[in-house]
């Protein structure tokens, strides 16, 4: 598919969900590159996880903004609040919007349903209908390599059926996918989602596996290790998702006319994911040894006595494996940082924020 070249310096852009991890990064990222305009930062704060954390990065940004020629707001709200979403658009008139706010974690959506419609469907729709209403130049949105569920068929494409779920939060993503196409179909709306694969790196969520066990290795508590460790991954750093991120948002899918004479959706998916799947247990050992050589735990540690195999977790999946090769054709980019440089920043990260 064509793109329509954006460029991002002068504009105003709004990245919803910036305090969380991906959407800091991204801000902190525009903030360096732009050389003018202003980043929009809506987020609502939520203590799914510790909110501390959301501040540290929400202070990253503030920090970085100082020294930059692009200016930065924060808007403290929910993107499920229609009438904040639409002052939002109508105060700062945004070029480009990258949505990131959702609620997270396929575990925590067996037991906390209503937060998912609430905020990755009625929160979704209201960006659309913002969009709709005002000049949006691309809206780029997060998916996620949930939505490919139980397939068998690896490595996962952006060509594969995707209809059969294995849990809410993966059901809401592609629902997702759905709505984008539909408004992009109806309203020429250039829509590109992005299919995100196990991201991790420094300030990440807490929820996350290496962040979790990282707190519980140290604490001398036991990790488990679900699938008795029969699980394989396509663990991607955050550094190598915000350049894939940043590159799309300057890359919208073109509008164009089909044979029938009528509008084609301005609409695209892609996977973002090393297309390295590694073993959990080796990704486990890789984390123990740079938790080691960062002094988080004593060389002595005794890991064994410390992990417990267990069975597989509803709703999770025993393999992810992206298949970028999209995303390297359109965009000229592969996640390219492998999981011991990437645990090592993590690493050395975790030390000097908890002084562990």
């Amino acid at each position: 598919m064509g793109k329509t070249q954006i460029d991002l310096n002068g504009k105003t852009i709004l990245v919803t969900g910036s305090p969380g991890f991906i959407g800091a990064n991204l801000s902190l990222r525009l903030l360096r590159e732009m050389n003018g305009g202003t980043v929009v930062s809506l987020d609502n704060m939520n203590d799914y996880y510790d909110p501390g954390l959301k501040e540290y990065r929400l202070g990253l940004i503030e920090k970085a903004a100082e020294s930059s020629p692009v200016r930065h707001v924060f808007v403290r709200g929910s993107i499920a609040d229609k009438a904040l979403v639409e002052s939002v658009f109508e105060e700062y008139r945004p070029a480009v919007v990258v949505n990131l706010a959702a609620q997270a974690g396929v575990r925590y959506s067996i037991d906390h349903p209503d937060v998912y419609i609430e905020s990755n469907l009625i929160g979704f729709y209201n960006i659309l209908e913002a969009c709709r209403n005002h000049p949006v130049e691309h809206l780029v949105y997060a998916s996620s390599s949930s939505v490919y569920g139980g397939n068998k068929k690896v490595p996962f494409s952006v060509e594969d059926k995707v209809d059969n779920p294995v849990s809410l939060y993966a059901a809401t993503k592609k629902s997702n996918e759905l709505l984008a196409h539909s408004y992009a179909k109806l309203y020429s709306i250039p829509c590109t989602g992005l299919r995100f694969f196990t991201v991790y790196g420094p300030a990440g969520r807490p929820d996350m596996f290496y962040f979790s066990a990282t707190k519980k290795l140290a604490a001398g508590e036991t990790i488990k290790i679900f699938n008795f460790g029969n699980c394989k991954r396509d663990f991607t750093y955050v550094d190598d998702i915000v350049e894939g991120v940043y590159r799309v948002m300057q890359g919208a899918p073109e509008k164009l006319t089909g044979e029938d004479g009528l509008p084609l959706p301005p609409y695209a998916v892609y996977n973002i994911g090393g297309g390295t799947p590694e073993n959990l247990l080796d990704y486990i050992a890789a984390l123990q040894e740079e938790l080691v050589r960062a002094k988080i735990l004593p060389a002595d540690y005794d890991f064994e006595a410390h992990r417990e195999l267990v069975p597989m977790q509803p709703g999770d999946v025993p393999v992810t494996y992206a298949d970028a090769s999209a995303l390297e054709r359109d965009y000229g980019f592969r996640p390219m940082i492998g999981i011991r440089e990437g645990l090592r920043r993590f690493a050395e990260w975790y030390k000097e924020y908890y002084k562990a």
